[in-house]
């Protein structure tokens, strides 16, 4: 494995590691804000029960996403100095505004989220639950500018070795940056749906906090509901706004080789090097129908299309894009079958559904992974895509010390992501009655009978003494 490969796969581990948090917590921070809300204008005790131990999930992920991010920045310098040299001028000010504009505000509020509910008046608990919301959102503006400018490069001169800004709104609102970010932050949105609704139907299944679970799955759902069927359009979007400027990555996640194929290709088993599919699952007119050409005579493009040495890697670019894209079909069948049963009053009856949705509570998360792996991958060789290739940006680092960086931190990741799964697990079992204002009020399963002392006959030396 070459210094190259190793560099991109300890950046590919720490930004899924680091995704899989804010695929999480920045829903779950627009949640708090409405919970809490709900709380203060309802003084309903349910909300604030709901606030609490999602308030306890959002902790957690929040610290831990935190932390990765601040990895990425250090990765971004120590492994690809040339990258960070020649982007510096551009992207250093747009992760600067990230740090300026979201951790500060963040920083500033995450405090009296924490610890100041029953210190501090609700009017300030409210403000500072949705100051820490905004700097979440305000944090993924940036990140997505940042790598909607590596997609589509814009308002910039090559200069001096360097990519100088000439324009800064040409650079931020770049060709794929208003459409990615309102797409990422629906699939943000959506994902943390999915668990909180899995969690919920957790609790409808076992038959506790009842009145926490039907909220928590009804408000999940229902924000699901709306968001799926805008997500189908902001993805048609993107796709419209990015692969007419990136065709290799619009040919690699097709799955053809050649461009006769006018199916669309559901399963593949791409081979890189001999430049065929090892298995391949097609469905005849369907890629020519989705190309708006109803008379099956449309040909979706191959990757013979493009040069060998500007081809992505099909595998990774067709698989990231399948997962998403199955996933958000799941979803969106999920979210329809529920739609009917609430319609019919049997939401709260179906057991086998809230089986099944307990099951399906990583599902958001794996389709928010899916669309960073087809974007990245599907970037390349680029990493400032049409002008800066990927093996030009790495570092000359000692490959011995890389290979013991990518294991150590391969490993850490592990033990910090089980760690996370078992404290979620653990706050699943403790459960949401904890969290009730009046825990006393909340109804518990009834404890093992005592038996209970009664009429004892008297034995043969009770009747002598008695006598």
């Amino acid at each position: 494995m070459s210094l190259l490969d190793l560099s991109r796969w300890q950046f590919a581990i720490t930004v899924m590691f680091h995704m899989t948090f804010p695929a999480i917590t920045v829903g779950l921070s627009v949640l708090l804000c409405v919970l809490y809300g709900m709380h203060w204008r309802t003084d309903n005790p349910v909300y604030l029960q709901m606030f609490r131990f999602w308030r306890r999930i959002f902790a957690v992920g929040f610290a831990i996403g935190v932390v990765a991010g601040i990895v990425i920045t250090f990765e971004m310098g120590l492994n690809w100095g040339v990258y960070a040299a020649e982007t510096g001028p551009v992207i250093g000010p747009i992760i600067g505004m990230e740090v300026v504009t979201a951790f500060f505000v963040e920083a500033g509020f995450i405090g009296i989220l924490l610890y100041g509910d029953g210190r501090v008046q609700r009017r300030t608990m409210f403000t500072a639950t949705v100051m820490v919301s905004l700097g979440t959102v305000l944090s993924s503006t940036w990140i997505i500018a940042a790598n909607s400018w590596l997609q589509t490069p814009a308002g910039f001169v090559f200069r001096h070795g360097q990519f100088e800004p000439v324009d800064w709104v040409h650079a931020i609102f770049n060709p794929s940056f208003l459409w990615r970010w309102p797409h990422m932050l629906a699939a943000v949105m959506i994902s943390a749906s999915f668990f909180v609704a899995g969690i919920g139907a957790y609790y409808l299944v076992k038959g506790r906090a009842l009145a926490f679970a039907r909220r928590s799955v009804s408000i999940a759902l229902g924000v699901a509901a709306i968001l799926l069927p805008l997500q189908l359009f902001l993805g048609d979007n993107v796709a419209g706004a990015v692969l007419p400027r990136q065709l290799s990555k619009l040919e690699a996640l097709e799955g053809n080789w050649g461009s006769t194929n006018k199916g669309y290709v559901i399963f593949s088993i791409p081979d890189q090097q001999a430049e065929r599919n090892i298995a391949e699952l097609s469905v005849p007119c369907l890629g020519s129908a989705i190309a708006k050409d109803l008379t099956c005579t449309t040909p979706t493009p191959g990757l013979d299309l493009t040069p060998k040495a500007d081809r992505p890697d099909m595998a990774a670019v067709f698989w990231g894009f399948r997962a998403m894209f199955y996933a958000a079909l799941l979803m969106f069948g999920t979210v329809f079958y529920a739609t009917i049963l609430r319609l019919r009053r049997k939401l709260w009856t179906a057991r086998r559904f809230h089986r099944f949705l307990m099951w399906s509570t990583p599902v958001g998360i794996i389709a928010v992974l899916g669309g960073w792996v087809t974007a990245e991958s599907g970037r390349q060789p680029w990493v400032v895509f049409g002008h800066l290739r990927t093996s030009a940006a790495v570092s000359r680092l000692a490959p011995g010390e890389l290979l013991f960086s990518v294991v150590g931190f391969s490993l850490l990741y592990l033990v910090m992501l089980a760690a996370y799964v078992v404290y979620i697990v653990r706050a699943l079992r403790t459960g949401p009655e904890r969290d009730h204002p009046d825990p006393a009020g909340v109804p518990r399963p009834a404890p093992h009978p005592l038996p209970q002392p009664g009429a004892v006959a008297p034995g043969p030396a009770m009747a002598g003494e008695a006598r």
